[in-house]
């Protein structure tokens, strides 16, 4: 009866739109109390759930990206990309593409990537004789590219829980995140053609020239923590540190960064941390709770027990995360989720790498559907219209992104392929 007022309560309080932590948090406390649990354990662990080294990467990832993004790296890359693909018929479709693709080396957040690019973006986009919607859309879906791409914060979150190689999750992800680009720009190549009024850009060799030496120095911070962590240099939380110091003094000798912003960088920095150390420790209590009541024993029982075969747990898992993703943060859902499922794929032979990529790749879908759909209010913020219009742009590229999601789970062994290669 207790776990069922706990769903109740959960339900309801996500259904009027209390936020995520607070909506396992309250109904969480109230169950320990009913059930003459201690309030000392539950404080023991929601704080041990945030009390581990690889987790101090996410706040350091996140750092790099608020210092990308206010040193303004998003705009070197979206003048380079648009000196290079401008003269091509729907060249900004695929500008965004690249753009997204290139900054999500820096930034490893969605809604970071979307409130970044969109402010840029869209109005060009506009400018040039695009359709609002298809702006919307494209920007919208690219975004999806910085959460799979290392440096993941999501990938940082699950190797965590599931006591991964982070390298080895990293190094798994680029794949999948290609081929996301890729799938986009196909899109992109239909949509365009059904648009006479698109503007090109000239090409100049002088311009691409000009861009392309002002983007020398942000491709470089991938290369140093990417291959810090893949060669074995680094541990993740080191390569964040390190890609942290080498952004800000990038930043600092081009001036777009100055040492008075630095405060704003911080409080963005630890606002966005509190608010994913938050549902982490909340959502680590009703885990606990989850737990306890047996609730993985009776899924793997009553869900996954009628099948014998790995690609069927796999599908059934995507179609979970893509139900979950469109009602619960990201973040929440990987931390209730992965301890119940990282048993039950083990008893499948699915390897915890596969099941990291395809949960990640499932529910950044879900930052596209409502009614949560975090991306969709950004970009309706940013261009300032409806969350339907942006959620109408953005359909048609949800279609590429789902093929991938399947082909995932037809082929996991090609997810595996690159950590192989590495020796990861």
């Amino acid at each position: 009866m207790s776990l069922l007022l706990l769903t109740i309560a959960i339900v309801a309080l996500l259904f009027v739109r209390v936020p995520v932590a607070f909506a396992f948090l309250g109904p969480s406390l109230a169950y320990m109390l009913l059930t003459g649990q201690s309030l000392g354990l539950s404080l023991r662990l929601i704080v041990n759930a945030t009390a581990s080294f690889p987790l101090l990467a996410v706040p350091l990832f996140i750092l790099l990206g608020v210092i990308a993004n206010r040193g303004g790296i998003a705009d070197r890359l979206f003048d380079f990309a648009l000196a290079l693909l401008g003269r091509v018929r729907g060249g900004l479709g695929y500008v965004s593409v690249g753009v997204s693709l290139g900054f999500s080396w820096m930034s490893g957040s969605a809604v970071a990537d979307a409130a970044a690019l969109g402010k840029i973006q869209i109005p060009a986009m506009v400018r040039n004789g695009y359709p609002l919607r298809f702006g919307l859309g494209v920007t919208g879906a690219a975004s999806l590219i910085a959460p799979v791409m290392p440096p993941s914060i999501p990938a940082v979150i699950f190797a965590g829980l599931a006591a991964v190689s982070t390298g080895g999750l990293f190094a798994a992800s680029v794949v999948p995140a290609l081929l996301m680009a890729f799938g986009l720009c196909v899109v992109v190549f239909f949509l365009v053609r059904k648009q006479p009024d698109i503007v090109r850009t000239d090409f100049s060799m002088r311009r691409l020239v000009v861009t392309g030496r002002r983007v020398i120095g942000p491709i470089l911070a991938p290369v140093i923590i990417l291959g810090g962590i893949l060669g074995g240099f680094f541990t993740p939380t080191e390569a964040a540190a390190v890609g942290v110091a080498y952004m800000l003094v990038l930043c600092l000798a081009y001036r777009s960064l100055s040492v008075r912003e630095l405060p704003k960088v911080l409080t963005e920095t630890v606002t966005t941390t509190g608010a994913i150390m938050l549902i982490v420790s909340s959502a680590s209590l009703l885990g606990y709770i989850l737990a306890r009541e047996r609730v993985p024993q009776l899924l793997a029982e009553n869900v996954f027990g009628f099948t014998e075969n790995a690609t069927v747990f796999l599908l059934m898992t995507a179609v979970l995360m893509l139900v979950l993703g469109t009602v619960v943060d990201p973040t929440a859902v990987l931390v209730l989720v992965v301890p119940i499922l990282l048993p039950i794929s083990a008893s499948f032979g699915v390897d915890p790498i596969v099941l990291g990529v395809l949960m990640i790749v499932a529910l950044m879908i879900g930052l596209l559907t409502p009614p949560v759909g975090t991306v969709l209010y950004v970009l309706s913020s940013v261009a300032e219209t409806k969350v339907s219009e942006v959620f109408r742009g953005c359909l048609p590229f949800i279609v590429p992104l789902i093929v991938i999601l399947g082909l995932i789970i037809a082929f996991p062994d090609a997810v595996l392929w690159l950590p192989e290669v590495l020796g990861l």
